[in-house]
């Protein structure tokens, strides 16, 4: 067994819990104002007439519940004792949760805020080329044993930690299904490699401690001993996590964008079709634009004369 037997005693978790209880309220404080921020344009925009799709609300919502689950769960004081845990934190807010949370933003949602000449100046971080690195970078120093251990010993730069993920995180997922305009050249296959990039940063990080040979972060020695788990085996479980979360979030991505690529291929030739129909001359790239920016209802009204 990884794990030791657990006494009643033991489930009581007698260790000593460093950032949780004092700043976990003020955490999922932050995250139910956000809900309510989301909610309340939503409201905004259903009365309008333009009503968030509701998958998007549904993938927003649950991408909050499980940053809010992280905190407020047992996970949250297993993580100051078990790298494994802490893994498996980490990976639920600022890969699971960052996705969903990404995938509920449409571009009325953000409206309001990229209105404001500070964030809309802010929007080239969403670029791909700007947002990998920024990510890679940020998985990499925060996993630093000098900064990781720091983390467990402070409070707010823990908090900072998990900003950064969630932070990083949606960044990292913007190019790929975020609302803002993208560049011409990254289609699909440019979004595939964009993914494998991604994952081949996480992977050799997973390998890293799947296969090391050194204690990276001294610090869970007394929650391993807690646990009855030893040093290498924590840290090679915390890398087969972070394996096979990559992997199954990979696969369930690809899957996406295919299914997306056919979707927006059968209207962009339904488009293409119309226009010939209705003798309007329509090149290619209009169309794909137009389907990619999910604006094919307004050309096709154009093109069939009810739209000025």
């Amino acid at each position: 067994m990884v794990l030791g037997s657990l006494t009643g005693e033991q489930m009581e978790f007698p260790l000593a819990h460093v950032g949780g209880p004092i700043l976990a309220p003020l955490q999922a404080t932050g995250v139910v104002v956000l809900a309510f921020m989301y909610l309340r344009r939503a409201a905004t925009l259903a009365a309008r007439g333009t009503p968030v799709p509701t998958w998007r609300l549904v993938c927003f919502l649950t991408g909050l519940i499980l940053i809010i689950a992280a905190y407020v769960s047992p996970l949250d004081h297993i993580s100051e004792e078990l790298l494994l845990a802490h893994m498996i934190q980490h990976l639920v807010i600022g890969d699971v949760a960052a996705l969903l949370i990404v995938l509920g933003l449409t571009g009325p949602l953000l409206q309001p805020i990229l209105a404001i000449e500070f964030f809309s100046k802010l929007r080239f971080l969403a670029h791909p080329f700007v947002a990998l690195p920024l990510w890679g970078l940020n998985l990499y120093v925060w996993h630093l044993p000098a900064l990781y251990e720091g983390v467990l010993a402070s409070p707010s730069l823990h908090v900072l930690q998990h900003l950064c993920f969630v932070g990083f995180g949606v960044l990292m997922w913007m190019p790929l299904f975020g609302p803002l305009p993208k560049p011409t050249w990254f289609n699909l296959p440019a979004k595939i490699g964009y993914l494998i990039a991604v994952r081949l940063l996480g992977t050799v990080l997973g390998n890293v401690f799947l296969w090391a040979d050194t204690d990276f972060y001294p610090v869970y020695s007394e929650g391993r001993e807690y646990w009855g788990i030893g040093a290498l085996a924590d840290q090679g479980t915390a890398g087969t996590i972070m394996l096979t979360e990559q992997g199954l979030v990979t696969f369930a991505v690809l899957a996406w964008l295919f299914l997306e690529w056919a979707r927006q291929d059968t209207e962009r030739q339904r488009l293409l079709d119309l226009a010939d129909r209705e003798g309007v001359e329509l090149d290619v790239e209009r169309a794909e634009r137009a389907v990619a920016a999910g604006s094919s209802k307004r050309l096709e009204d154009r093109l069939r004369g009810d739209a000025p």
